[in-house]
């Protein structure tokens, strides 16, 4: 199996999702001063979504700066991404973007800090993609 690599704000949101999943995931640092996380098996990236109004600036700042570098992009297989649903057409946009960017697949969207029904249909999801 792949590896989980997220990142949360300070809400927290995301990092209480990815600790309901009970798996291992590695976490990009809030703060640009700390070092990102050496990665070196592909991965599915979570991410939360920061977009205005307009849908601008969606991914984290944090996100985009990981994901700079070729060598940890080229191991990206697949995104996850959390909104609010009051966004309408801009929920969860960060994995849009990312999976445009990236091109990869978005794998699941999520609101929040997710449902237990979604924490069980990402762990059951993840499962099943790294499988193939």
């Amino acid at each position: 199996m792949g590896e989980i690599v997220y990142f949360s704000s300070r809400s927290g949101n995301t990092h209480r999702f990815v600790q309901s999943l009970g798996l291992h995931a590695v976490r990009v640092p809030r703060l640009e001063t700390e070092p990102f996380p050496e990665v070196s098996r592909p991965y599915v990236l979570i991410t939360p979504t920061y977009a205005d109004g307009e849908g601008r600036k969606s991914v984290p700042r944090q996100v985009i700066r990981f994901l700079n570098a070729p060598e940890r992009r080229g191991l990206l297989r697949g995104v996850i991404a959390s909104g609010n649903r009051n966004f309408g057409a801009n929920f969860a946009l960060a994995g849009d973007v990312v999976a445009q960017k990236c091109g990869v697949p978005v794998l699941y969207k999520f609101e929040l800090a997710g449902t237990d029904a979604d924490v069980a249909r990402v762990k059951q999801g993840l499962m099943e993609f790294w499988k193939n």
